[in-house]
């Protein structure tokens, strides 16, 4: 492995610097009316290919709203959904810590599956986003994980060679297609083994 010709480090969004957790939203649906959490976890794992057209703008979020909202028996006024939907993020601290250290010496760039609502009412002013030189978004290139469109738009952007790009994923899958296309890929397992990889390839953290 050739360490020095990393210049791209790569990171994902969900599970890796913001760690997300369904069953607060599903909580809060379920204290709205019993049953209600249940019900809607279980339409929006049967019906995901919602979630994934709009992760990919293939339908709006007026589209989206208006048939979440029906799985929730309009119980529920959109932009309070909004918010709900958006509330199962935390920030993993350790992990964001690494971002200024890195940006000293290598340009940083995010690529996530997400969608507008999460976006908007989510993750969108956190401090630590502005430290990226670019943010790759599902929603806006119309592309997810693991489709190569949403890989090629991070090297349309820092326009360097596939082996300079080193990038960290929770998913395998998605690991994997970074590394069909010549990136340095690893999974996410952790704040300790991530800083492993990062010494062992001679980045500077």
């Amino acid at each position: 492995m050739d360490c020095s010709k990393i210049s791209v480090i790569v990171f994902d969004l969900g599970n890796v610097l913001i760690p997300f957790d369904y069953h607060k939203v599903l909580g809060k649906f379920e204290s709205i009316e019993s049953g209600l959490g249940k019900k809607f976890g279980e339409l929006y794992t049967d019906n995901y290919h919602v979630h994934r057209q709009f992760e990919k703008s293939e339908i709006s979020a007026d589209k989206f709203l208006e048939i979440v909202l029906g799985w929730l028996d309009h119980k529920i006024k959109k932009e309070e959904f909004c918010r709900v939907y958006s509330s199962l993020f935390t920030i993993d601290e350790k992990m964001v810590s690494l971002l200024p250290k890195l940006k000293q010496n290598y340009k940083l760039v995010l690529i996530s599956n997400t969608n507008y609502i999460h976006w908007k009412y989510g993750w969108k002013d956190y401090d630590f986003i502005k430290l990226f030189d670019k943010c790759i978004l599902s929603y806006e290139v119309g592309s997810i994980k693991p489709e190569e469109k949403i890989y090629k738009a991070v090297e349309q952007f820092t326009n360097v060679s596939a082996d300079q790009h080193f990038y960290t994923d929770d998913s395998e899958e998605y690991v994997g297609a970074a590394k069909k296309l010549g990136w340095d890929a690893v999974r996410f397992t952790g704040y300790d083994d991530y800083v492993r990889e990062l010494k062992v390839r001679g980045v500077k953290v």
